[in-house]
């Protein structure tokens, strides 16, 4: 149901085809802020995609963006696009909320680096989208701004903790959407809304200004989409050469990275130890897998069973950061939603002993990885293991019949992040049901271009056609 070419509503197009619309004088900025505008009107309330608002911000910065364009003289490919922007990232004239009563109506007096970044490109903010409180959790909702809804089935969630972000794409308010990944929560609600979303590696789109680091360096900020295009697009805007950076550790400008004569060599994990993956996400992975040997690469069928132990070791990190960001809101523990009340006395409760744990396993599993990296180019697991689950509900109570904690749906993601790699998540073929399903592909350090060389290669070989178009649920 995605338009492929550039003649639809303009809120179905892609902000690629958006700037060749501009660049040919077809279509206005204006044009399409108000056409995202009217679309967040029309679906939002069904959705709670959104939870801020600034048509006339949008507006403001329609017209100079226009005004550029008419001038021959665009800040760029994105001049223009409208963008949403992740509820817990610092943009100038909006409250960061963080899905949480500790920061309801704080509002920010800067805007964090990568959201400066898109300004100075010439994007035009929307609004910000919804998250679970203080982004901890895989499913999206809080106590401030309630549930957020799947446009592809609004009974059920979007994961998280980018679902309102994904949302947004998938239901055409803004092609574009900028969030934060701590252990999957940009991967996991692309798959879960059949976008494109990237993981960064560590360290290559800078972050300043932004909220207290609860996931220290482990998150990292990136961009979903509903082409490969639009998402290279973005990411050569957030991961420009940071001047502020030192050599060994800094990176270049993000680049186009072709794909290699050579066939790849991809080890396809279908699952980690024994937990439980989805039937049918198993078995729409296995032919994506069929799908990457048939463009003409070396896939394997293995295991990698080392990244079990940070998986269920991960909530650790989660509860000691919580913990830890208690200390600076003394006399507010009751503000808290339940579920993170008690994460953040579990994270009081814990010793240095169990973080200095959690940091062994991730040596371990780095030095795990540099091996499997030596004899394969990519690594390939489902995103998520989990179909999107009761919107309401913080996690999937069951899994392939099998009884599952929290993280449950979250076996495949966090080991990256532990790692500091990158990784994509890909649109492959949905369920029975019509819901999406993704795939995610992990490369080593660094190497994030040829994550996004192989996302484009296969969507040109196997395009999905995930715009949603209904109406308000």
């Amino acid at each position: 149901m995605m338009q492929t070419d550039a003649t639809g509503p303009l809120w179905t197009l892609s902000a690629t085809a958006l700037g060749r619309r501009y660049a040919a004088g077809t279509a206005s900025p204006v044009a399409a802020a108000r056409a995202c505008l009217d679309r967040a009107e029309a679906v939002n309330p069904g959705l709670n995609a959104l939870v801020a608002v600034d048509p006339e911000g949008a507006a403001r910065a329609a017209a100079a963006s226009a005004a550029r364009w008419a001038a021959g003289r665009p800040l760029g490919p994105l001049d223009g696009v409208p963008v949403t922007i992740k509820d817990s990232l610092n943009v100038v004239g909006f409250a960061t909320g963080w899905g949480s009563r500790l920061y309801a109506g704080q509002g920010a007096d800067r805007d964090e680096t990568p959201v400066a970044r898109l300004r100075a490109a010439g994007a035009v903010i929307l609004g910000k989208t919804n998250v679970p409180e203080l982004t901890v959790q895989g499913y999206t909702g809080n106590p401030v701004s309630g549930v957020t809804r799947n446009p592809w089935d609004p009974a059920l969630t979007p994961g998280g903790s980018s679902g309102g972000a994904v949302a947004a794409v998938a239901a055409g308010i803004g092609p574009l959407a900028l969030g934060t990944d701590a252990g999957g929560s940009i991967r996991r609600p692309a798959s879960h809304t059949g976008l494109v979303g990237l993981k960064p590696t560590a360290g290559r789109v800078p972050r300043t200004g932004g909220l207290p680091p609860i996931m220290l360096d482990l998150e990292v900020v990136g961009p979903m989409a509903r082409t490969v295009d639009d998402l290279a697009a973005l990411m050569r805007i957030l991961g420009a050469a940071d001047p502020n950076a030192v050599a060994p550790n800094g990176f270049g400008p993000f680049g186009t990275a072709a794909m290699p004569e050579r066939p790849l060599r991809i080890l396809h994990v279908p699952a980690f130890g024994t937990a439980p993956v989805d039937p049918e996400i198993a078995d729409s992975v296995a032919e994506a897998a069929g799908r990457l040997a048939g463009l003409g690469h070396r896939v394997e069928t293995g295991r990698f069973d080392a990244a079990t132990a940070i998986t269920e070791a991960w909530p650790i990190l989660g509860q000691a950061g919580i913990a830890w960001l208690m200390r600076a809101h003394p006399g507010r523990r009751d503000d808290l939603g339940p579920d993170i009340r008690a994460l953040s006395e579990a994270g009081a409760a814990l010793s240095a002993a169990d973080l200095f744990d959690v940091q062994r396993m991730a040596l371990a599993l780095r030095q795990d990885l540099a091996a499997l990296f030596a004899a394969h180019d990519l690594l390939m697991t489902p995103t998520a293991a989990a179909l999107p689950w009761r919107a309401e509900d913080t996690h999937p109570e069951r899994i392939a019949g099998v009884p599952v904690g929290p993280r449950g749906s979250a076996t495949f993601t966090g080991f990256v992040n532990a790692a500091g790699c990158p990784g994509i998540s890909i649109p492959c073929r949905p369920s029975r049901a019509g819901l999406p399903i993704g795939f995610q592909l992990v490369a080593p350090w660094g190497r994030d271009e040829a994550l996004v060389a192989m996302a484009a290669a296969y969507e040109a070989a196997h395009p999905w056609r995930m715009l949603w178009e209904g109406g308000a649920p």
